[in-house]
């Protein structure tokens, strides 16, 4: 469920937008909401499972997103949908700790949990690609509603097994780190709107002055700043200094945190730009998207083989390298491209990259961390990803935006002192016509700006591999991969 409602949204922004009458950095909040939520909240969800019984938060979690998910399907706003996008990141980030964590308590160590582990880690995949589909289907014959109202059955009906053949795990002392997970979270959401915020407008006109944009940004330095002093003087602290302080490890939360930035702004571009420029459809769409999904997926298979024999940096440095050169390839994308042509090429080489990435990661995130920190260890990497891909949306979406205004404003100005040296007159269809070009022309331009950003942040991932990654394979050998995120 958790994994399946980040791309089934995904297929329905261009709806959603229209609808609703999102503009485009508005419409970047219906991801966003959901990610900050999740992502700010994951480790407060993992330590309520741990002190409160993860039946019980994991039972909670689940019937929060399912009713978040109906209050969403019913929106008739903006406000009300984003509202009900950060109650379903609440119920995932309480549901989806508890949900790994009650396999460890529910099978026994050895080849019962290995089979356990599998099961969770197709299902996770598999979530991926069933959204593209189901996202598809839903809003090619029914409605963008629907891709709320399907979780609705379905946690319910996960709910009511829950209750009953799920062990509870026993209650434990301890306390929760509220004004840790309160700074956090609102410094994080603070910084994304400011810095989507500042986007220039159509009219050429940047924000980067404005009061909002600037009250925001210090807000959130603030924030943020006093996150990082309660986390470092706090004995239950979310984020505990002593997890950061093996430079593997916070390399490979680094590395993750720039994948949630190029994936998330990959996905959100793409959508619409393959709907509105290229004129897909919501199903279409979603097919598209597939051999990409099944790219990542060989490619995990191909790491998980190769990490025990050549290690754990060259991979991250051959993925790292992948997933640049294919951002770099996608920027060149145009209006006139083809899916053949101009997009599945980089989509399938950047795809490759970041599955060569994730198990590397996941395993180094382990490397030499004490047993009772592996929860929060391997949460970290999911955190990462979700607060990356909101970030990476914000700032992607100012460039992209900016670039779109830009061109448009010269288009516009180009297109006006053309008129005045010509007495040519154009039709109402031909009026449209050419607006309508100038629009494809322009949001194409935009994209591709937005891409090349994610190139550079990909260039940063492999910076990160080279100068900071330094485990070596032995190090490996005893970590536990069960324990190592899946999703």
């Amino acid at each position: 469920m958790v994994v399946l409602d980040a791309t089934i949204v995904n297929v329905a922004l261009p709806h959603i937008q229209t609808a609703l009458g999102f503009s485009g950095t508005g419409l970047e909040w219906v991801v966003n909401a959901y990610a900050l939520a999740f992502g700010g909240l994951l480790l407060l969800g993992g330590r309520t499972g741990d002190l409160l019984g993860r039946r019980r938060v994991f039972i909670a979690g689940i019937l929060v997103f399912s009713l978040a998910s109906l209050l969403g399907g019913f929106a008739t706003g903006q406000a009300w949908l984003l509202s009900a996008r950060v109650l379903q990141g609440v119920g995932g980030a309480f549901a989806a700790p508890t949900a790994l964590s009650l396999i460890a308590v529910t099978f026994p160590e050895g080849p019962p949990r290995n089979r356990a582990m599998g099961v969770y880690a197709a299902m996770s995949v598999a979530g991926g690609a069933v959204g593209l589909i189901a996202g598809g289907l839903l809003v090619q014959f029914a409605s963008w509603r629907w891709v709320f109202f399907v979780n609705v059955p379905i946690g319910l009906v996960v709910a009511f097994l829950a209750a009953r053949v799920l062990p509870e795990s026993a209650r434990r002392r301890g306390q929760f780190d509220l004004p840790g997970a309160i700074t956090g979270s609102l410094g994080l959401a603070l910084l994304v709107y400011g810095l989507s915020e500042a986007a220039t407008s159509q009219n050429g006109v940047s924000h980067w002055g404005d009061t909002k944009v600037i009250v925001s940004l210090v807000a959130a330095v603030v924030l943020l700043v006093a996150f990082g002093f309660i986390e470092v003087r706090s004995r239950s602290a979310l984020v505990p200094i002593r997890v950061l302080r093996n430079r593997d490890r916070t390399g490979a939360y680094l590395i993750s945190l720039c994948i949630g930035t190029a994936l998330f702004g990959m996905f959100f571009f793409l959508t619409l730009f393959v709907q509105t420029v290229w004129g897909y459809d919501a199903l279409r769409t979603g097919i598209s998207y597939l051999p990409m999904v099944a790219t990542i997926m060989v490619a995990s298979a191909v790491a998980s083989q190769l990490v025990n024999r050549i290690g754990a940096r060259p991979l991250m440095i051959t993925g790292a390298v992948l997933g640049t050169g294919g951002m770099v390839w996608l920027s060149r994308i145009t209006e006139h491209s083809t899916y053949a042509g101009g997009l599945l090429g980089p989509m399938m080489v950047t795809a490759f990259g970041m599955g060569l990435l994730f198990v590397p990661i996941s395993l180094v995130a382990l490397t030499k961390v004490a047993e009772n920190d592996t929860g929060v260890a391997s949460s970290l990497l999911n955190v990462g990803q979700q607060v990356g891909g909101a970030l990476g949306l914000a700032v992607l979406g100012t460039v992209a935006w900016s670039a779109v205004s830009s061109s448009l404003h010269s288009q516009a100005a180009a297109a006006a002192a053309a008129a005045k040296n010509t007495a040519v007159h154009l039709s109402p269809a031909q009026a449209a016509a050419a607006a309508k070009a100038a629009s494809n022309h322009a949001l194409a331009h935009g994209f591709s700006q937005g891409y090349v950003v994610s190139a550079g942040i990909m260039l940063l991932a492999l910076v990160i591999a080279v100068a900071v990654i330094r485990v070596k394979r032995a190090d490996l050998a005893g970590i536990n991969p069960m324990a190592a995120p899946t999703d």
